[in-house]
């Protein structure tokens, strides 16, 4: 295993191509760090310097060194940090990014919970588009994110099931099929529909069941495409046409009777919600707190609300 004090020597001789100078500033002897270089070179099996009179140069090695060097030093320093703060009370900010409407009505909720039982962490909901979501990541701008599709997780991203989403047809109070057990998809072709917009995880959802019994988009009668699953049973609620939205979004307008919920003959209508960091960070404990605190007994109630609104 590398030794990290060799790798610091490393560093800032490769920085002030110095050895002399390395030796000044880690408070050590010019014939340590040559020491130390000579060990690095001979445990690799390159030389990471080539050595003309008293000027140093980096090799290719040493160029490629250099930055998983600095890693090294970065994450062991953030380890022994952490370490040092278990001796006090859990604090920072938690930053999570949510580009999913169903994921909107259980994380605040989770949240809310959270903070409760860690006073001393900040936590932050930050609504984003799809798209947006592995930039904030990658850039460090939300330390978490809930989104709905697995096609995210991988290539640095690690995830974990929040929960199910259920997706429901819903239609005005008086619509003929408001009082109808159930409702046959080809019945669907003589709707007015309300879609979700393109990289909506509902539409996605739905069009792959309705592919199954051989109807496309292009079958469809769209009526309106929203971006916003409150507005689209606002828009259902007042007569305009029907629509697939999430469970949690319709609870209230169902419970209000302000609109019906239908059940469609052989349409598997669910999906799964995910949570994600990156795979590579260096885990902060804010973030590992609430990762483990998702799936805490305690919430259990909360991860079936979806399962209770369907």
């Amino acid at each position: 295993m590398v030794d990290l004090s060799k790798l610091e020597a490393f560093i800032h001789a490769a920085e002030q191509l110095s050895f002399s100078e390395a030796a000044k500033y880690l408070h050590l002897t010019q014939p340590t760090i040559s020491h130390h270089i000579k060990t690095l070179e001979k445990e690799f099996g390159v030389e990471l310097f080539e050595r003309s009179g008293h000027t140093l140069h980096l090799t290719e090695p040493g160029r490629l060194l250099l930055p998983w060097a600095h890693k090294l030093i970065h994450q062991a320093n953030e380890m022994q940090e952490m370490m040092n703060s278990l001796q006090h009370k859990i604090a920072g900010h938690l930053r999570i990014a949510c580009s999913t409407t169903a994921g909107k009505y259980i994380l605040p909720q989770l949240a809310a919970r959270f903070c409760q039982r860690y006073p001393g962490i900040k936590v932050s909901i930050l609504a984003c588009t799809a798209e947006h979501i592995v930039p904030q990541l990658l850039e460090g701008e939300a330390n978490l994110a809930v989104i709905s599709s697995y096609d995210l997780c991988g290539n640095g991203l690690e995830c974990q099931e929040f929960f199910n989403d259920f997706i429901t047809l819903i239609v005005p109070a008086d619509h003929p099929w408001a009082s109808r057990p159930a409702v046959e998809p080809t019945e669907l072709l003589n709707e007015h529909l309300i879609f979700r917009e393109l990289t909506s995880g509902t539409r996605r959802v739905l069009l792959t069941e309705l592919a199954k019994h051989d109807i496309a988009l292009d079958d469809l009668h769209i009526f309106l495409e929203l971006g916003n699953a409150e507005a689209t049973v606002k828009t259902v609620q007042a007569g305009f046409a029907i629509a697939f939205v999430s469970s949690l979004a319709a609870k209230w307008a169902i419970d209000q009777k302000q609109v019906v919920a239908v059940p469609v003959n052989g349409l598997e209508l669910q999906r799964k919600i995910y949570m994600v960091r990156r795979s590579l960070d260096t885990p902060n404990r804010p973030q590992e707190a609430f990762w483990s605190f998702v799936h805490h007994p305690s919430n259990i109630d909360l991860l079936r609300l979806a399962t209770v609104s369907s």
